[in-house]
């Protein structure tokens, strides 16, 4: 037992070396935090009781949950800030009022207006903001532009609540609505960060008449990061992309910007290429791109590296730079961004582009526009498929370090001839598909069997395969449900369960911190059917004390027990070492299983958004006699990846 506290001891001190973010709070007069608790359960209450399952109530409780997380957290910053949790109260307590009067006047007004959703992730309501101009109407379809905010470490849900109720933020156009995400906080839209972007987007088209062809991503600084980063990856949405200054890989912006010079280990170095925007360049011939950057802005490396990257894929990257201006917009600059991309969203983006690129490392970015890559040769390696539509009945295809890949076309939106057999030429091969349906939609599947290619049925791969949502690495778990698994039966090894146990302490509190929603933990003898059905599921401790892992031990590929731990045909000591992994759930296939593990990046990288990147691959063993510090769980004795069979490499 002394051996357990001194190591917990050594990670404590570890970790405080580290500049905690978010910042500790402030201490607010016991009679304001009476008031607020109050104030908050009579809403919660008077929910409860009326509108349980009102479609609108996270309109309500995106200023309930933000003072309640203040409160419960300590992060009120500043003093004032408890005013501003009044006004957030306060609105709250109108939109009650009128919701149970039946009335939502927020639902049509103009301005500025914010708004929350449900995350699928977690189950919390998040926040967004909006500007809705003056002469919005839902009889048309309307332009839509994302900005994503810069780095603000006490941008609690507090803050952007009451900034977006008072800012219209940096670009309003007349004809459009800004949609300004708050990101779960502060990680560069990475993560749960980059699905706040698409349910906000989804929540925003239900309520509001958007024109798809018409939807603008932009931002400034760890905003432009973001608008790098998601107009990369997915390029094929947007009619433009306009990144402010912010960086667009990891490693050359980290010795840039933060003189670093990063030491990654050799699975760091591939997992680069889950965010690095450099890799992703040839995405952008999909869409339309318009940089900024201060001409003595350290920031503006990114336009730059994005700029040799365009060039090496045969582009030129429309880049605006501010005269002698550091980290802002210069007045005339912003004046140059609007006018090119007000073009560009009157033209609209291309409905059905005759000639479509797909670049990518990972089945996580796997679609552009009518084209999905379905299963790879080797992830983390390059891969890409250029196709283009020749004449009435045929598509030129190139791929490379592609296995599987899929047309689909939607109703209406296919160019070639319904009455014929349509040609799909697959690296200078002729297939012959069955041709469009008589409502010119088209969709069909390939795949490659030895060297030749020919139509399949299904799209992807037969058999456990990789496959988009179901490619690892760990961090993947947690752009979808999941849940947090407490083992409740006698470990194997008492020492091993305790550095479970602090890990997953951890896990929960940093994902709180860092990703602003609350993990929802269950103990292994309340996890239902409809749990594995819908959820990832984080399972801690071992194969002793959690019975779900018992379960499902024999069919995940390690061997664990009293004596020892085995994995890729090497054999560790159970008595000091544990697994981290991630792989298909064997209870549902469709899901994933991840052992003792939550987000990989840890304290050190919340310093810097750029080094905010995955840290482990698909499966790690821990010597847990070494104690976790601000860059590890303890010491990596082994990681690998999966192959694209999740067999063993």
């Amino acid at each position: 037992m002394r051996r357990i506290a001194g190591l917990v001891c050594l990670a404590a001190f570890a970790l405080a070396a580290e500049r905690p973010i978010p910042p500790p709070g402030v201490s607010i007069p016991a009679s304001d935090r009476l008031e607020l608790e109050n104030a908050i359960g009579d809403i919660n209450e008077s929910i409860e009781d009326n509108l349980e399952h009102h479609p609108l109530v996270p309109d309500i409780q995106i200023f309930t949950d933000a003072v309640r997380y203040a409160l419960k957290y300590n992060e009120f910053f500043k003093l004032d800030e408890v005013a501003k949790a009044r006004e957030l109260i306060r609105t709250s307590r109108s939109r009650l009022e009128s919701l149970l009067q039946g009335k939502a006047p927020w639902t049509t007004a103009t301005g500025l207006v914010v708004r929350g959703y449900i995350s699928k992730i977690d189950g919390s309501v998040q926040p967004y903001g909006l500007v809705i101009p003056p002469s919005y109407s839902p009889s048309r379809e309307w332009r839509l532009d994302t900005w994503f905010h810069g780095r603000s470490e006490t941008l609690s849900e507090i803050n952007f609540l009451a900034g977006r109720m008072r800012d219209r933020g940096e670009f309003t156009p007349d004809d459009a609505i800004v949609l300004h995400l708050y990101g779960r906080y502060c990680n560069a839209n990475k993560f749960a960060g980059e699905v706040d972007l698409f349910e906000a987007l989804e929540d925003v088209k239900r309520h509001y008449s958007i024109d798809e062809n018409r939807i603008v991503v932009r931002g400034f600084s760890m905003g432009g990061a973001a608008a790098w980063h998601i107009g990369a990856h997915y390029a094929g949405d947007w009619a433009a992309v306009a990144p402010g200054a912010g960086f667009a890989e990891t490693a050359q912006f980290v010795g840039v910007y933060h003189n670093e010079q990063l030491k990654p280990t050799w699975w760091e170095e591939k997992l680069y290429h889950w965010y690095d925007a450099t890799d992703y360049a040839a995405n952008f011939s999909n869409t339309a791109v318009v940089a900024y950057s201060g001409e003595i802005d350290k920031q503006k490396q990114a336009a730059d590296m994005m700029a040799r990257a365009f060039e090496t894929e045969g582009m030129r990257l429309t880049h605006i730079i501010g005269p002698n201006t550091a980290h802002k917009y210069h007045p005339d600059s912003k004046i140059a961004i609007s006018e090119r991309i007000d073009a560009i969203t009157a033209r609209g983006r291309d409905p059905m582009p005759l000639h479509v690129r797909l670049t990518t490392w990972t089945l996580r970015y796997n679609r552009m526009r009518w084209l999905t890559a379905d299963a790879l040769d080797k992830h983390w390696e390059r891969a890409s498929i250029d196709a283009q539509v020749i004449g009435d009945h045929s598509i030129k295809v190139t791929t490379s370090n592609v296995a599987a890949f899929s047309i689909d076309m939607g109703p209406g939106s296919c160019p070639l001839d319904a009455a014929a057999k349509a040609a799909v030429i697959v690296n200078g091969v002729s297939i012959e598909t069955p041709g469009p349906m008589s409502d010119r939609s088209w969709t069909a599947h390939f795949i490659r069997v030895g060297n030749r290619w020919r139509t399949s049925d299904r799209a992807g791969l037969p058999g456990l395969a990789k496959r988009h949502g179901l490619q690892g690495p760990i961090d993947d778990a947690f752009m979808d449900s999941f849940l947090f698994v407490t083992p409740s039966g006698t470990p194997i090894e008492p020492a091993v369960a305790a550095w479970a146990s602090g890990e997953q302490s951890r896990a929960v509190r940093e994902w709180r911190s860092q990703f602003r929603g609350e993990a929802q933990v269950r103990t292994d003898t309340e996890i239902t059917d409809a749990d594995i059905a819908s959820s990832n599921l984080v399972l801690w401790g071992d194969p002793g004390s959690n019975r779900v892992l018992a379960r499902i031990l024999d069919r995940l590929p390690i061997k664990w027990n009293a004596r020892e731990l085995v994995i890729a045909g090497k054999r560790f000591d159970s008595a000091t070492h544990a697994p981290i992994l991630i792989f298909p759930n064997p209870l549902n296939a469709a899901r994933y299983v991840v052992l003792n593990s939550g987000f990989t990046f840890r304290e050190n990288d919340y310093l810097s958004n750029a080094k905010q990147v995955p840290k482990l691959p698909d499966y790690a063993i821990v010597d847990t006699s070494t104690p976790p510090d601000s860059r590890w769980p303890g010491r990596i004795a082994l990681a690998g990846f999966f192959d694209e069979q999740w067999k063993v490499k």
